[in-house]
């Protein structure tokens, strides 16, 4: 793993609101605003690009945590934008404050955790957890 960051630097990303995005649960369409669930992912994907920079041969990136606070909806063809702030490494875990804003609007605030492990051990992790699941 190398670490190119410092505290306080900042990755984004953006997307467009869509009905694909919508808060929808056993196929019913609960609200027409960006859902709990795509709103973590572009949250995490935000944070996930520090991972991204960060990772050597045969290294991976996982997640360990994610806290959502919703403070305002986004709406169909909103354009969000996420930002996220990287505010520690700590072994081999970083963490990162990320927003997401529609304008001035704040929609949501949180952190996220993801942590650099080997990839070739994660990947014998999971088979064995697999095993033991069948």
């Amino acid at each position: 793993m190398k670490n190119p960051f410092l505290p306080g630097d900042v990755r984004t990303y953006s997307i467009q609101v869509k009905p694909s995005d919508f808060a929808v649960l056993d196929g019913k369409l609960i609200h027409a605003v960006l859902s709990t669930f795509a709103l973590g992912q572009a949250l995490e994907w935000s944070s996930r690009q520090f991972v991204e920079e960060m990772l050597e041969e045969g290294e991976e990136g996982i997640g360990t945590m994610l806290h959502i606070k919703h403070h305002a909806p986004a709406f169909e063809g909103e354009t969000v934008e996420f930002q996220a702030t990287f505010e520690h490494l700590e072994g081999q875990e970083l963490t990162c404050h990320v927003e997401a804003r529609v304008g001035e609007r704040l929609v949501a605030t949180g952190r996220t955790g993801q942590r650099i492990v080997d990839g070739a051990r994660l990947a014998a992790r999971f088979a064995l957890l697999r095993e033991s699941a069948d």
